[in-house]
């Protein structure tokens, strides 16, 4: 139900497992429609309460469409139902979740900074579709959103941010009776999924709480959810609003999409970063074999055919010495990208005071960074002031003992992810961000918003709270006991790493074809394959542009649903190339 999904085993001394409706109360056969197969654009819902034989609900589910992800729903006798396929079926690791409308208490007030409504145009289905795919849900045709926006058994709900009229998640729930007849009246939700790079608290309860309070007002009796039993996020939210643990269970059909539930998984792949496990989840869909080296730091090797790789995340033996040593340092890398042509701001060496107090004089606002280093360490940005900007010298020098001055240029931080000199992706990186409630301190947002971060990103992002994060508080005219008025918005950093908190924001397929050429000309003078190109622009729609850096090692993973992991398994094997992807590429 819930495909946001990655839950946490109730077992509380105080909180047993219940049946929230005891078994004799389920509708009974007679009572409903037969044999119900509830289509929801990603997949069928399968009613298991409607099937008269547990061999009827395997073979309906055996009948699985490709690129489908159909659910059996409400099974209390699962073993009978794998028994009748056990090759092709699995039960669900999920628990089942109800919410009784007659004990469900509303919230008192509204988190601001985003509304929530029905769908309304194709345009929302393309975002729900954006939302789905970065969470690696399966998508759901457009025009499936469109033609069932007015029906009785299916409704889904957005969230929209105010300021950018964008949505940031969505929630679909079904209505039982309308479905197939349920003298129940039962309802439940599907799909809830909130934008992993929304900086809004809130949206994922407010969507819940909405399709909850309109299946009540409908004249429901509940609303159910299924929730991996791992998902502690999740499953703390639910019951936070009521939601009490009972016993049914969920059958599935073994496929691609559902690999990771019903195979085994060694310890060392779990231990993977988001990084280096996305590229290893495509080599292992394509049958290479993969051999985890040492998941702390990300590296493995890939071996198909007579062929062997070895990685660390999209760092490989094809990044040559030469140009792991160009991307090492950012002086280097300037010289060699501005003499292909790509244009760089100016830079000096900070050897002398003097010197440094006239470059800061003549840009009037400057970039302070490690000559090497990575994940935005030590780096401080549009600093006016020589105060401010020896003590972002003196920091750095602590991180290498060489430091660039920069001139600063105004504008958005746009990466590029080149790979066998093709663009791949193109995502603006925004900088990290709180929003004020009016009640929470400057600190307590922080806190709140890097715990959200870290959840999105699988422990990669969070926001420090050091000197920089302080000077940028300061500068917005707030210290981290302030209290924000509501929808206050307030940059912690001026960069936008995604290490110190930064979120993402794709623009692949808007990227200016100047700035395309630009990326693939950097990667070239540097003869890397795989890498990611910093640029400053006004827009990614517009040429302008100024070379900031290039990352040998970038992180894949931060760019779905762009295909990035797959480029990087053609380049690496180009024989495992399908063949419409092959054509499509021109290979």
């Amino acid at each position: 139900m819930s495909t946001e999904k990655n839950s946490a085993e109730r077992a509380t001394k105080d909180s047993p497992l219940k049946d929230a409706e005891p078994r004799a109360n389920l509708s009974t056969q007679s009572e409903l429609q037969s044999n119900v197969a509830f289509d929801c654009g990603w997949g069928r819902l399968l009613f298991g309460q409607t099937f008269a034989s547990a061999s009827d609900l395997a073979d309906c589910l055996r009948a699985e469409g490709p690129g489908r992800r159909d659910i059996a729903f409400y099974i209390l006798d699962p073993h009978v139902v794998l028994a009748a396929a056990p090759q092709e079926l699995f039960l669900d690791p999920s628990h089942t979740y109800r919410l009784d409308f007659k004990k469900y208490e509303p919230a008192k007030t509204a988190p601001p900074g985003f509304h929530i409504r029905r769908l309304d145009s194709l345009q929302d289905a393309e975002e729900i579709n954006r939302i789905y795919a970065a969470r690696r849900m399966v998508t759901v045709a457009p025009n499936f959103f469109w033609e069932n926006r007015d029906s009785e058994a299916i409704t889904y709900f957005v969230a929209v941010e105010d300021k950018t009229n964008t949505i940031v998640g969505t929630v679909t729930g079904v209505d039982h009776n309308a479905a197939f007849g349920d003298p129940e009246k039962g309802s439940s939700l599907w799909c809830l999924a909130v934008d992993t790079q929304s900086t809004l608290p809130g949206i994922g309860e407010s969507l819940v709480r909405r399709l909850a309070e309109h299946f009540r007002d409908r004249g429901c009796s509940y609303m159910d959810l299924s929730v991996l039993h791992d998902n502690k996020l999740a499953i703390s939210l639910y019951e936070k609003l009521g939601f009490i643990r009972w016993a049914t269970f969920t059958v599935k059909r073994k496929n691609v999409i559902n690999e990771q539930l019903f195979t085994e998984t060694s310890d060392a792949y779990d231990s993977l970063n988001p990084y280096a496990r996305i590229i290893v989840d495509e080599a292992q869909r394509r049958g290479i074999a993969t051999e985890i080296i040492d998941a702390e730091g990300g590296f493995f090797r890939l071996t198909y055919g007579g062929r062997s790789v070895a990685c660390r995340e999209s760092l490989t033996s094809l990044t040559t010495a030469i140009a792991m040593s160009i991307c090492d340092d950012k002086r280097v890398t300037r010289r060699i990208v501005s003499a292909a042509g790509v244009r760089v701001p100016e830079q000096i060496n900070v050897d002398e005071e003097d010197v440094a107090r006239a470059f800061l004089g003549r840009y009037g606002s400057v970039v302070v960074k490690p000559a090497r280093g990575e994940q935005g360490k030590g780096i401080a940005v549009g600093l006016t002031n020589w105060d401010d900007t020896k003590a972002a010298i003196d920091y750095a020098k602590t991180l290498c003992n060489e430091v660039i001055l920069e001139e600063f240029v105004e504008g958005v931080d746009l990466r590029i992810i080149v790979i066998n000199y093709r663009v791949v992706a193109a995502a603006i990186r925004k900088p990290a961000t709180i929003i004020g409630n009016g009640k929470s301190t400057v600190r307590e947002l922080i806190e709140k918003q890097t715990r959200r971060r870290l959840a999105a990103t699988g422990g990669e992002s969070a926001i420090p709270m050091d000197s920089e994060t302080e000077r940028c508080l300061a500068a917005a005219g707030y210290s981290y006991d302030d209290v924000p008025e509501i929808d206050a918005s307030i940059a912690c950093r001026k960069t936008a790493n995604l290490h110190t908190g930064g979120t993402i924001h794709d623009v692949t397929g808007i990227l200016h074809r100047t700035l395309i050429d630009a990326a693939v000309s950097a990667a070239k003078a540097i003869e890397i394959p795989v890498t990611g190109i910093d640029f400053m622009v006004k827009t990614p729609t517009e040429p302008d542009y100024w070379f900031i850096e290039a990352n040998e090692r970038p992180g894949l993973a931060n760019h779905e649903p762009q295909p990035t992991a797959a480029r990087f398994i053609d380049l690496l094997f180009p024989q495992t190339v399908p063949a419409n992807v092959r054509k499509a590429l021109q290979m």
